[in-house]
Formats: structure tokens, sequence, C-alpha cells
């Protein structure tokens, strides 16, 4: 009887350290939720502000729109003979006629709230000046046709330069104070010039110098017709901006993950494992890369965001049609909804990727806890 009441006890005490083990994971996730959409409400309102210049831009295409008018008038024969106070009177019509199609003729404070509220249910909108290339004004079709061109490149530099440099890295590790070690830790500072430096320098000499590759964009004029001669000539035109891309960060990169990979190779149960005579690829897998594995997961999931947010001023000395070129575009032209539709969909991938961090962690680390 006593046996079997302490195992009654023992079950009922194991039910209430798993029910207040649940009860602490789903409090910490509703907790972290929140303060993750509270901060992409954040960053959404500051893009929205910043975007408008607090409301600066509104004069500014106020008066864009009646120079415009004023210079199609012009032309119209039927308005010029009209008396002067009557021109007026209809020039203001139509000036006005336009601003409350773009939404002008509301406080900015108003439509300010009405781009957040839209933004965060992903309701895009249409945009003021730029279109697709199906020749759309929906901000989602614009997304849509630039992504597969960013996706493309930064996804082939950012995985190379990720996968490369941790090979590296740890090769570096095993060979600390060699001369290529050396080469490698003088050569980080020239990390400090970004991808469009680099890629501007390999225009000069690959492009207008040896000829061997084109200035820019992302196939010839006209197109290959056959699809392997299509996706060479892709290869071929993101070769100086994949280069570019690796070179301005591939030195920092292997001295961060080498310097990473030091410390851990310097703990007590490295050398106990050595002194045991296994591998240094055994020792890499179980004792250096996975007390490192958190970091790992957390850059490589960062990654995937810089893939989907593409590179401005890279894409651009390069005239690559992606994401980057267009948020370029669109901050020349002020349009704000091609600024906060690209923002807002950044903002959700950083939230949702940050938020399941929290859980692959406990996953990969047993010191850590959720809750």
């Amino acid at each position: 009887m006593a046996e079997q009441a302490q195992s009654i006890s023992a079950a009922g005490f194991e039910q209430k350290k798993t029910a207040s083990t649940l009860n602490r994971i789903i409090r910490f996730s509703l907790v972290r939720a929140f303060m993750l959409f509270l901060a992409v409400i954040i960053s959404v309102f500051l893009t929205i502000m910043i975007a408008n210049m607090g409301g600066f831009v509104d004069n500014i295409m106020r008066g864009e729109i009646r120079e415009n008018l004023a210079l199609q008038l012009l032309s119209d024969q039927n308005y010029q003979k009209l008396p002067p106070a009557a021109r007026q009177e209809f020039l203001a019509r139509e000036v006005a006629q336009e601003e409350e199609r773009m939404g002008l003729n509301k406080p900015f404070a108003v439509r300010s709230v009405t781009f957040l509220r839209n933004a965060l249910t992903l309701n895009l909108g249409r945009a003021i000046n730029m279109t697709s290339d199906r020749g759309s004004k929906l901000v989602s079709e614009i997304i849509l046709d630039r992504l597969p061109p960013t996706l493309l490149l930064m996804g082939t530099s950012n995985l190379i330069l990720f996968f490369a440099a941790i090979a590296v890295a740890l090769m570096l590790s095993r060979r600390y104070g060699t001369l290529v070690d050396k080469a490698v830790v003088a050569l980080s500072p020239t990390s400090s010039a970004p991808p469009w430096f680099y890629g501007i320098f390999m225009i000069v000499l690959f492009a207008a110098f040896l000829k061997w590759l084109p200035f820019g964009g992302m196939i010839s004029s006209p197109p290959p017709e056959t699809p392997l001669a299509y996706m060479l000539d892709v290869l071929k035109h993101m070769t100086l901006p994949v280069l570019s891309l690796i070179l301005s960060a591939i030195f920092i990169s292997i001295y961060n993950w080498r310097t990473f990979f030091l410390i851990y190779s310097s703990e007590d149960y490295v050398e106990m494992a050595r002194a045991k005579g296994l591998t240094d690829r055994a020792i890499e897998r179980k004792y250096i890369l996975r007390p490192t594995l958190p970091a790992i997961v957390t850059n490589f999931s960062l990654l995937l965001i810089t893939i989907w947010t593409g590179a401005i001023i890279t894409e651009t000395v390069f005239q690559w049609p992606g994401i980057g070129r267009t948020t370029f575009q669109a901050i020349g032209l002020f349009d704000t909804p091609v600024i906060v539709g690209i923002t807002i969909i950044s903002a959700y991938l950083l939230a949702i990727t940050v938020y399941l961090l929290e859980f692959v962690y406990a996953v990969v680390d047993p010191r850590v806890k959720i809750g």
C-alpha cells in the first residue's frame, strides 16, 4: 500500500511538473509574440514617418501635381482661351481632384494611421509612381516581380559566403599562427569597404578594360533563345555582383568564425578529447561545432532574411532588377507604399525568425530552457 501511494504521489508530481512547464511555455510564447509584434508596429510606423519626412513629402507631391497639370494645360487650346480667373479656377479644381485621388486631401496623421493599419494586415495597396513589369501598380505585384532576381543574387552570394567562411575558419582554427592564418587576419580590414566599392572597381577592370564580363543587368538584349544559353547568360551577368558581395565580407567573416572556434578549441574538454586520441574531425563535430551551433543557426537564419531584402546600392550599381534596386527607386520617387510594403515584409520575417529561434535554441542547446 505504501509503495502504491508513493507511485501515485510521484505520478501526481510529474503531472503537476508537466502542467507547470506547459504553462510557462505558453506564457513565454504569448509574451514574446506580443513584444515582437509591438516592435514590428514601431518599426513600420517609423518607416512611414521617415519615408514621408514627417509629412514634408506631401508638400513635394502637391507641388509636382500642380506643375505637371500646368504643363499639360499649356498645350490645351480651349484652356488658353479661358479668362485668367477661369483658368486658375479650372487648374485648382483639377489639382484638388488629383490630390483626392492620391489621398493627399486627408491630414498626414490620418493617412499615417491608415498606412500602418494596411501594412500590418499586409494590404500593401497601390504604388504612386512605380509599376511592375506587367504594368500593374499593385505593390504586391511589384515586389513579386523583383523578388526572384534578388533571391538568385543574394542567395548565391550569401550561401557561398556563409559555408565557405565556416569551412575556412575551421581549417584555420587547426592551423593557428600559420602564414595563411596571418594573411586572413591581415586582410580582414579590407571588409570595411562596402560591396558596391568592389563592384565599381571590378566593372572598370573586367567590363571596361578587359571586356570579359558585362557592365550590368541580368540578361543580354535580345535574350538567348535556348534555356541553357539563357542560364549561362544569367550566370555571366551575376558573376561580378556575386564576387563583389563575397569579396567585401569574406575575410572578416572568416576572421570572426575563426576567433569563435579558437575560443571553444581551448576548452578543457577539447584537450581531454585530444588526449583520448580522437581525430580532428571528430573533435570539431562533437566538441566545437556542437557548442557553437546556436550561433551558427542564428547567423544562418538572419542570412535568409538578408537574402530577401537585397543589397540596395550594389543592385543599383549593377542595374540588377531586384528588391534592393526597387527600394532605391522608390526612395527617389517618394513612393511610400512601395517602401512600406518592402519594410513590413522584412519586419515580419525578422520577427518570425527571432520568435522561432527561441525554440530552436532549446532544441540544439540543452542548456537553454524555454520560459
